[in-house]
């Protein structure tokens, strides 16, 4: 079989069991498989580098980072609805929506750090946790299957 018939056939088999009941997924890579978020980072990365190149000089980050489906960027603030909506053009697909959260009282959260922006114009970076965040996790000594014991 061949590596592109066989790539197909993992990302388009999207059945799955939930509570005893069998369903089929409708759309994207299937879920739980192994190359599904490699895919998607692929797809990301086409996504991102094609908006970027095609962006209006008035509205380009000057600094773009991403980890999976979390961006920071720095834009001009009259520029971020219209950098926004641009990135909701680059995919036909429709499939993919782009959001924003601007600063508030010079910070912003990303991943879970806090940037802080200081007065001298340096950069803190501080903890961050959001509200809904519980301070639980599995004790790893647990009958839970060792996937969900990530350390």
């Amino acid at each position: 079989m061949d590596v592109i018939e066989l790539l197909e056939f993992v990302l388009t088999t999207r059945y799955f069991r939930f509570r005893g009941q069998l369903y089929c997924q409708t759309f994207g890579a299937a879920m739980g498989s192994p190359v599904s978020p490699l895919v998607a980072d692929i797809y990301m990365e086409y996504l991102e580098q094609t908006a970027i190149a095609t962006v209006p000089l008035d509205i380009k980050p000057t600094f773009w980072k991403r980890y999976v489906d979390d961006i920071l960027e720095v834009v001009k603030r009259h520029g971020v609805v219209d950098l926004t909506e641009h990135l909701n053009e680059v995919d036909n697909t429709g499939s993919i929506k782009f959001t924003y959260e601007s600063e508030r009282n010079d910070s912003m959260p990303f991943l879970d750090t806090l940037i802080v922006k200081k007065p001298d114009g340096h950069v803190k970076l501080l903890i961050y946790r959001k509200q809904t965040h519980t301070d639980q996790y599995l004790n790893f000594d647990s009958h839970t299957h060792c996937s969900t014991n990530s350390v």
